[in-house]
Parts: structure tokens; C-alpha cells; sequence
């Protein structure tokens, strides 16, 4: 069996009935593989900003309590009224986490595609990956180049077709450039390098000079400093040099939506022949992708008329796409794991570490630099 009495450890989040987040490591079963199966020994996941809502339920983990053992550890925290009242479809359910993640394939059922995977390294799209073994079907795994390790491909799907997939949007919108928030993150690096490797004009905004820096010396063209006293002025003239038109924010909450529609609205006018009541024809769009500001977005109608603001997900992107053009993109990921698409850790934790309250307290920040990596075999015996 892949696991010790065929069971293995995995993080579980759950809403309690009296208003607390409980989080905890279960035994689960690792079940035997169907003949289209996989068993993956698990030897990294990515804490990603896409987990952590799963993971915390938007709990206040500012009132974490730790409990359990140093082996059976957990975690709680409490909820408000209000964020209880929104979680009521989970109440009393115990969910597994983790959208992604990466590690070496121990079994595998009788199918060719299957055996294929025996003994190899791959990433996997599957959910529940902080756990030290999965289930996966041989399909939802995606074959690692030679010499790769689980830590370089753990964050194979998530940011890298999250950046192939802004870069698509904007060439089926008809968009020739783009805007990005939060653009020092490891998303935001990516999503430079891959769009110098495609020539593609991108504004980066930052909120802090050694961000700034950071870009630029990784070739970015285009750097504005939201905190800087002339940030729109220099968006302004960054929107108006590259022509973007399209804007992709992690950031969701205050001014930084509007602020970006007012950039590309000033822009376009820079060349007008005659004045509009109703503002500019130029369609300017920004699609919100994250929640790092979790108050409200704030936009003052400064920007005419041809506008819009909407949510965007990888998932219903890769669905319009179709299977074929979405295995493309999965396949040049790959391809191009250790270079365009790299990611770096600022730590590696174990499952265990992952409910303590000192590495909740920098991880659960999602702070620029400080991504965490789970290796949930780390410290454990594995079969």
C-alpha cells in the first residue's frame, strides 16, 4: 500500500456550529488506484493566495489558538456573525485543501497512461495536495521534464496558467497590452518574464521602491509606485506608451480599479479630435482576480462611458478555451518550469508547522517574498 496501513495525513479546515475555524491534520485512507489511477507520494504544495480562502474561511486569525500535540496539532479561530452567516453551506463540514502541488507517482493502475507515470515526477491540478499521498486520476497529472523536482513544479498550474491565461483573454479581447496590481508578486514576476519572452507591453504597479527595483531589474519596462506622489502621472504616461487597455487586479478592494479605468481614459483622449459628453469609444476593462483588500472597490466615474469591471477565475478561462488549447498550455508550463515559469519560496514547512500560529501570522499575509511551500512528507516516515 502506498501508506502506512493505507492511510496518510492531510489538513483539514472546518466551520463549527459555535462560530470557530478548526483546523487539524486527519488520518485519511489513501484508496487502492483505479485502472486510470495514480497514487502520488506528496513532497510539495504551494500555499497560495487561492487556498488560504478554503483554508482560514475568512476566520479573524488574529484569535488563533493552538492545540492538539506537536504531531496532531490544531488550530482555532473565531468567526464573525456576519462571516458565519456567509459560511453556512459549510457549517459543520471537514474540507481538504490545497489546489495544487507536486511530488513522485508510488502506484499506478493497470491503464498504459497510468503505468506511463509510474515512478516519475509530476504536478497535479487535483485539490486536497496537502496531504502525503493523493489519488489522482493519470489525467490530472502533468509529467515533469527529467532533473525537475516536486519543489520546481509544485506551482506548475495556478500562477503559470493564471499568466498564460491573462495573456490569452487579452489577445481573444482584442486588447494589445496590459496593466497588472500587486505585480512584484511571484505571480507578478512571471507574468513579466513571460510577457518580455512574448513582446508584450505590461505596466507593472507596485506599492513599495524596492519592488519597483526588483522589476526593473528583471527587465521590466514599465514600473509605477501607487504610493509615489506622482503615480498617475506616471500610469498615465505608462498606459499611453504601451496602449493598454486591459488590466488584471489581485489587489479587489479600494481606489486601484478606478484609478487604472481614469489612466487609460486620460490616455485616450491625449488624441482626440473633437469632445465627447459620453467620454472616450475606447473600451477600457479590468478584471479583478484576488482579494488582497478585502474592503470595498472605490471608483469615481471618471472615465466615460466604454467600461468595465468583473471578476475573472483560471477555471471558466480554460473551459472557454476547450481541453486541446488548455493541454498546450500545460505542456509549454512544463517546458518552461525552470525559466519563465519558475517560482521561489522564502520557506519549506511540513504539515504540522502549517497550523502553527508563528507561520500562520507570515504566510497567511501574502505578503510580497515570504510564499510558503508545504512539504507534507517532511519529518514523516512515507511508504
Amino acid at each position: 500500500m502506498a501508506a502506512s496501513n493505507g492511510t496518510g495525513l492531510q489538513i483539514r479546515s472546518t466551520v463549527r456550529q459555535d462560530g470557530f475555524l478548526e483546523l487539524s491534520l486527519a488520518n485519511v485512507p489513501v484508496p487502492p488506484p483505479g485502472a486510470d489511477e495514480v497514487i502520488v507520494r506528496v513532497e510539495a504544495a504551494p500555499l497560495n493566495p487561492s487556498d488560504m480562502g478554503l483554508l482560514f474561511a475568512a476566520a479573524d486569525m488574529s484569535t488563533a489558538v493552538a492545540g492538539g500535540t506537536s504531531t496532531s496539532p490544531t488550530l482555532t479561530a473565531r468567526l464573525s456573525p456576519a462571516v458565519m452567516a456567509a459560511m453556512a453551506p459549510r457549517v459543520g463540514q471537514s474540507l481538504p485543501v490545497g489546489n495544487e502541488g507536486a511530488g513522485t507517482v508510488i502506484e499506478a493502475g493497470d491503464s498504459p497512461a497510468a503505468q506511463a507515470l509510474l515512478g516519475k515526477t509530476v504536478a497535479a491540478f487535483g485539490g486536497a495536495m496537502y496531504a502525503q499521498y493523493r489519488c489522482l486520476k493519470a489525467a490530472d497529472c502533468l509529467a515533469l521534464p527529467p532533473g525537475t523536482t516536486a519543489a520546481e513544479g509544485a506551482s506548475c498550474f495556478v500562477n503559470p496558467l493564471t499568466v498564460l491565461g491573462m495573456v490569452g483573454t487579452m489577445r481573444m479581447e482584442g486588447h494589445k497590452a496590459l496593466v497588472h496590481t500587486a505585480a512584484a508578486s511571484n505571480l507578478g514576476q512571471m507574468l513579466n518574464r513571460l510577457c518580455i519572452e512574448d513582446g508584450i507591453p505590461l505596466v507593472n504597479i507596485v506599492r513599495k521602491p524596492e519592488q519597483e527595483e526588483l522589476l526593473r531589474r528583471q527587465g521590466a519596462a514599465f514600473v509605477c509606485n501607487s504610493s509615489s506622489p506622482t503615480f498617475m502621472a506616471d500610469l498615465i504616461e505608462a498606459v499611453a506608451t504601451t496602449g493598454a487597455t486591459l488590466a488584471f487586479d489581485a489587489i479587489g478592494g479600494g481606489r486601484i480599479a478606478g484609478q487604472i479605468l481614469t489612466a487609460i481614459e486620460v490616455a485616450a483622449n491625449r488624441n482626440a479630435r473633437e469632445y465627447s459628453r459620453y467620454g472616450s469609444s475606447v473600451h477600457k476593462q479590468v478584471y479583478i482576480y484576488g482579494g488582497l483588500d478585502r474592503g470595498p472597490t472605490e471608483f469615481t466615474r471618471a472615465f466615460g462611458l466604454a467600461w468595465g469591471i468583473g471578476g475573472w477565475l483560471l477555471m471558466p478561462f480554460l473551459q472557454k478555451i476547450g481541453p486541446e488549447a488548455a493541454q498546450k498550455l500545460r505542456e509549454r508550463v512544463a517546458a518552461e518550469i525552470k525559466t519563465t515559469f519558475a517560482s521561489t519560496y522564502a520557506k519549506e514547512i511540513s504539515l504540522a508547522e502549517a497550523l502553527q500560529i508563528e507561520q500562520v501570522a507570515v504566510y497567511g499575509k501574502q505578503a510580497t517574498g515570504e510564499k510558503y511551500l508545504i512539504a507534507p512528507n517532511k519529518g514523516l516516515a512515507t511508504g
